[in-house]
């Protein structure tokens, strides 16, 4: 039997307590209320029962609401704010989640101060627990917390398009969007570099995680967080008319959001004449809200820089007489309503889905904040955040056209982007001398004008700590998905704490023999000199190529090609299609000894002789482990850069400008947190890295139960026997053991260390020094240099760059995916699909040959 009321113990006439742990409820005078309130509660419903069953006096007091709320985390709760329908449902839907028989909710009380009439604009934000450097657009729906005069319209008639709604001037048909666009005057390159820098200057983890980055678009609270995150009553607004603050989980998510309340300017709800907004777009943005609160739409009348009408859209059918007029304040950009008929009086024929003030500006409003949270956040996310918000489902098309319009605000424009690229890594050598940057431009009929082709960089401290890392170097292309198209290509170093080492990027038209072989071309001449550095990378024609031209410096012996296992093994998959065989390689890539390698293959020549032969056709040493000299120190694939673009995956999105941006932050927050634990561990004496601490401590415990025999103690012979049995012979001299660990790693094996300390040899002299606490120090000690203000940045007066026509994704919508899909896409372990007609595999009811005879 379904539930109808909800046991609610209401606590009045006393103050909450919190403590870390637990809220109670304390007053020599407190009283305890029981309430049955009906499941469906809307926020008024529930304030007009509690002014009903209390004593208190609603023409005097306000109330504050909080109920206890349980943390997921152990016992522990934690006052959480009543503001809005969303978070009376959230309270009563605790009865279901963590079945409890009663709510308890706790009343405090406000006096109730000013007038009712008082008329202010919305010029105040409320900032929860988040960055108060975010600059947002407030749409004068809030509360003011300073009294604002009540301007009128000036009295120039000269200056109000005649002062008449009809006059000729203004555009009887103006189209609203686009109105507001042109009416919004934002630097948008300006703020673009400021929105990136604030973002990730207020991230709480300086280390970037591989996993993209999540972002709540549900509206609800996090119970983990719920105790710093919650807004405290002192952050209620003072005047009665805004008594209700709407959407509260978005702001604690966010960090910020506007005042967008029920109340508009009086206590129904509604405008008041005399009510000042800080510009015309806010109050455009505060009609919107007022429209889809009420369920109306409107229409406008007239719209210029100084005048705005509006009037219901059924006023000719209901003869509704709704109807705003507002202008400007003379000097100022303040608008301020001077007539207004209201409320709505009109009905709606049949529910909507959609609502037509619910435009692609007010989503890009809303999603901004998330959007700065995650770049990846996807349209069917923003609809269904719009939906929580406003409970109106808003088409694909305009979820998307949202998310772009909210990129742009935060970003800038992506055609513009390309022609600013040049003064911004301007900016960036000007802080940070010996960057490395390479251009590759086309020239046009057009004078002092060049075509994008390609841009290469690379900053300075990851030149000079590269040379303090191993000798590898991964790379790997990736798919740019803006409104241009295009290919990202990283080059990634390893450190001696098996950490990824951002080295040099490269935006290009496309992966192919050419853009390879510059990018490589420009690693060599401009980012390093060193020699025998081994390259992994996947099977691309274009690096192949590349790799083996003796004129680019990164043949054999100047440097060694390696491909990926992964990559390897999924390109024998999609020729031989053998789960079983493929596992087989990966084993014999990774096989430590060629004595294992050998019984590998033979295993796989038993069962396919086809595939044997393939993989012959491969040189062994770039594909397997045991031939391959110790050049990959244990590192099988492209991880490391493919982790890193995983980091960017958001900011691929993004106009290149942000993007450029995004690797100049994220790599000083490597190097910052990096640089520190360097310095740390190397002013405490620590000798070695973390990563190989541990992986030494782990071999020498693991060594204490080996036997060893000396057989010479000149050259350092050992014979050493494991638990399983298998003998190792070590060669101390010549720093090698038949295990071949040792030389793949570059500090020692399990049985060496057990040689080591059978003669009480250090077997830390046998660990390469790019794993000292020193290199890796050394590695990340390079600083990088804030950038100055935009408007200080060197001027550049080289030709304008313009984006190729050739790149520009033709149509609207969601881009054409462009990867090459194959069986690495696919995760292990899912089986393939059912029909559910024939039962049969590889194929659905729709693609059913049998699905006309069923």
């Amino acid at each position: 039997m379904s539930i109808s009321t909800i046991s609610v113990i209401c606590y009045y006439n006393g103050h909450m307590l919190r403590s870390k742990t637990d809220v109670t409820y304390e007053g020599r005078k407190a009283v305890i209320a029981p309430i049955d309130i009906p499941v469906e509660c809307t926020f008024e419903e529930l304030i007009s029962l509690i002014y009903s069953r209390t004593t208190i006096d609603k023409r005097r007091f306000r109330l504050l609401l909080n109920c206890k709320y349980p943390l997921s985390n152990g016992n522990r709760f934690q006052p959480f704010p009543i503001w809005d329908d969303s978070s009376v449902r959230r309270m009563l839907n605790l009865v279901n989640s963590i079945a409890i028989d009663e709510i308890e909710l706790f009343i405090e009380v406000d006096r109730v101060q000013g007038l009712l009439n008082q008329s202010v604009g919305g010029d105040v934000d409320l900032f929860v627990g988040g960055n108060h450097n975010v600059a947002h657009p407030d749409y004068g729906c809030g509360p003011s917390m300073s009294q604002v005069p009540n301007y009128g319209p000036h009295g120039d008639d000269d200056d109000e398009c005649n002062d008449e709604e009809g006059n000729n001037d203004c555009d009887e048909d103006f189209d609203d969007e686009c109105n507001e666009d042109a009416d919004v005057e934002v630097d948008e390159h300006a703020a673009a570099f400021t929105n990136l820098n604030q973002i990730l200057e207020n991230e709480h983890g300086i280390y970037v995680s591989a996993e993209a980055p999540s972002c709540d678009v549900s509206n609800h609270l996090d119970d983990e967080n719920l105790d710093q995150s919650s807004p405290v009553n002192h952050h209620f607004p003072p005047t009665p008319q805004f008594e209700h603050v709407e959407n509260l989980d978005n702001a604690v998510a966010s960090g910020w959001t506007p005042w967008v309340q029920n109340s508009i300017g009086h206590s129904s709800g509604e405008f008041v004449i005399g009510q000042v907004f800080n510009s015309k777009s806010d109050l455009q943005g505060a009609a919107k809200i007022y429209s889809i609160k009420a369920h109306q739409e409107f229409i406008v009348v007239a719209s210029s820089k100084k005048l705005l009408v509006l009037r219901c859209k059924k006023a000719e059918e209901f003869h509704c007489p709704w109807k705003l007029r507002a202008m400007v304040v003379k000097d100022t950009s303040l608008f301020v309503i001077n007539k207004y008929t209201g409320p709505h009086t009109c009905v709606n024929h049949c529910l909507n889905r959609d609502h037509h003030q619910l435009d692609s500006n007010l989503v890009a409003t809303h999603i901004k904040s998330l959007i700065k949270a995650q770049f990846t956040l996807t349209p069917a996310a923003i609809q269904a955040s719009v939906m929580e918000k406003w409970g109106y489902q808003i088409s694909y098309k305009k979820a998307l056209d949202g998310k772009h319009k909210a990129l742009r605000q935060l970003f800038g424009d992506f055609s513009h982007a390309y022609t600013e690229l040049p003064r911004l890594f301007f900016g960036i050598e000007q802080s940070n001398p010996g960057c490395a940057v390479i251009w590759k431009t086309c020239e046009i009929n057009m004078p002092n004008t060049e075509v994008f082709q390609r841009v290469f960089w690379s900053f300075k401290p990851s030149i000079e700590g590269f040379e303090h890392c191993r000798p590898i170097m991964s790379i790997d292309g990736t798919h740019l998905y803006g409104k241009y198209k295009g290919k990202l290509l990283i080059a990634m170093g390893c450190d001696g704490n098996n950490q990824l080492f951002p080295l040099a990027f490269a935006i290009t038209e496309g992966e192919n023999t050419d853009s390879w072989g510059w990018f490589l071309a420009c690693i060599r001449n401009r980012v390093t000199k060193r020699m025998r550095i081994c390259v992994i990378s996947d099977r691309h024609p274009g690096i192949m190529a590349a790799m083996s031209d003796p004129h680019l410096g990164w043949a054999a012996p100047s440097a060694y090609h390696r491909i990926c296992m992964r990559h390897f093994a999924s390109n024998f998959m999609t020729r031989f299609k053998d789960k079983i065989l493929k596992n087989l390689v990966c084993r014999a890539a990774l096989a430590p000894t060629v004595r294992k390698f050998n019984k590998h293959m033979n295993t796989i020549g038993r069962i396919n002789s086809e595939a044997l032969h393939w993989l012959e056709s491969v040189p062994v040493h770039i594909w397997a482990l045991s031939h391959d000299g110790g050049r990959r120190y244990g590192l099988m694939t492209t991880n490391i850069s493919e982790v890193f673009n995983s980091v960017l995956k958001g900011a691929r999105s993004l106009p290149v400008t942000a993007l450029v941006q995004l690797t100049f932050f994220r790599l000083n927050g490597y190097f910052v947190a990096r640089r520190e634990l360097g310095a740390t561990r190397l002013a405490s004496a620590e000798q070695f890295t973390p990563y190989v601490d541990a992986q030494l401590q782990a071999r020498v415990v693991k060594g204490g139960s080996m036997e060893i025999v000396l057989y010479d103690h000149v050259k350092g012979l050992f014979h050493v026997k494991s638990r399983r049995g298998r003998t190792h012979r070590i060669s101390l001299h010549e720093k090698n053991c038949t295990c071949g660990k040792t030389l793949i790693y570059g500090f020692p094996c399990t049985h060496m260390i057990a040689a080591c300390q059978h003669r009480c040899v250090d077997f830390r002299l046998f660990v390469d020094g790019y794993y000292s606490t020193r290199s890796y120090h050394d590695t990340w000690a390079s600083l990088f240099h804030p950038l100055l203000n935009e408007d200080e940045w060197p001027i550049y007066d080289g030709p304008t760059i313009v984006p190729p026509d050739s790149m520009q994704r033709m149509g609207s919508g969601r881009p054409i995916s462009t990867r090459l899909h194959n069986e690495m896409d696919v995760r292990e372990g899912i089986t393939s699909t059912t029909c559910g007609l024939c039962k049969q595999l590889g194929h659905n009811r729709r693609s059913c040959n049998n699905r006309n005879q069923m």
